[in-house]
């Protein structure tokens, strides 16, 4: 069943790339972020009220609400980073740099976790690395070369602490129901987006947002929502190795919706690129 789990994270996470690009036209990336979380925090607070595993929280030894808390902050320097990315890039070159955090969180996933590294996933690793690399050529179109270098530098970040996030969130949701988990994790990411609002003064610019991407913005937090609460379930029933690679699959949603919402074409390059990731994925789930 957590395959399954692991497959809606997938779904639910393209379609967040896209809704949040629709999000941050001229909305600030960090602002969007703090206002999206607040969805997300009231859709996971929703499911945990849900499945009654409020009463749980008394019970929450110290240690895993250490790795919540760490897993947090993780995942808010993640989005920060990432959605800075999506506003200043190509989706379709953003989302596959963020994307190759599977192969971080594999190999921290051996050191850590114990999870041993066999020649399938090796393999996998190799081509999501290939095809990675073919889909971020430099696109000659973009006029400003300044965003064109700071875009990916946020989509590295973004990756490096999702990969933290995805072991951080194993570790912590092992001795908690999985919804509660990602209820408290939300809380911590929500605290710390909000304090970059201030911290950066960046609050006084909520009241020029539109109505039509405010709404966009509160739609991709729900599908982080769903992409989370599917995402944590997985894990927390599943092997980290491989419930990270078949979210990753989330990329050809993104690449999907983007070309029909935002007309971005893949090159030939690029299209061999997406196979591989796609084609790298597939093979991490042979046994």
């Amino acid at each position: 069943m957590w395959i399954v789990f692991s497959f809606g994270s997938a779904l639910f996470a393209g379609i967040t790339s896209i809704l949040a690009k629709c999000g941050i036209r001229k909305t600030d990336s960090t602002v969007a972020t703090a206002i999206r979380t607040i969805v997300v925090l009231a859709f996971s607070w929703l499911m945990v009220f849900v499945v009654g595993s409020q009463n749980q929280m008394g019970s929450i030894g110290g240690k895993t609400l250490l790795f919540l808390i760490l897993s947090g902050l993780a995942t808010g320097a993640s989005w920060l980073c990432y959605f800075k990315a999506l506003q200043l890039g190509d989706i379709n070159k953003v989302v596959p740099i963020d994307k190759s955090s599977t192969i971080l969180t594999i190999l921290l996933a051996f050191i850590f976790l114990q999870e041993r590294i066999s020649l399938p996933k090796a393999v996998g690793v190799v081509l999501i690395a290939i095809g990675t690399f073919f889909m971020i050529e430099k696109k000659d179109a973009n006029p400003n070369q300044e965003r064109g270098k700071s875009w990916m530098a946020y989509a590295v970040g973004s990756a490096v602490f999702a990969s933290l996030t995805s072991i951080l969130g194993k570790v912590g949701i092992s001795g908690v129901e999985s919804n509660l988990g990602t209820a408290i994790r939300t809380g911590v990411v929500l605290v710390m987006a909000w304090g970059m609002v201030f911290v950066t003064r960046k609050q006084h610019t909520i009241r020029n947002i539109s109505k039509k991407e405010l709404g966009f913005i509160c739609l991709s937090g729900l599908a982080t929502g769903g992409s989370w609460l599917c995402y944590y379930k997985a894990l927390q029933d599943g092997l980290a190795s491989v419930v990270v690679p078949i979210d990753k699959l989330s990329i050809l949603v993104t690449v999907v919706f983007s070309y029909f919402v935002f007309h971005e074409r893949l090159s030939k390059k690029s299209i061999l690129g997406l196979a591989a990731i796609i084609a790298g994925t597939l093979v991490m789930l042979i046994p």
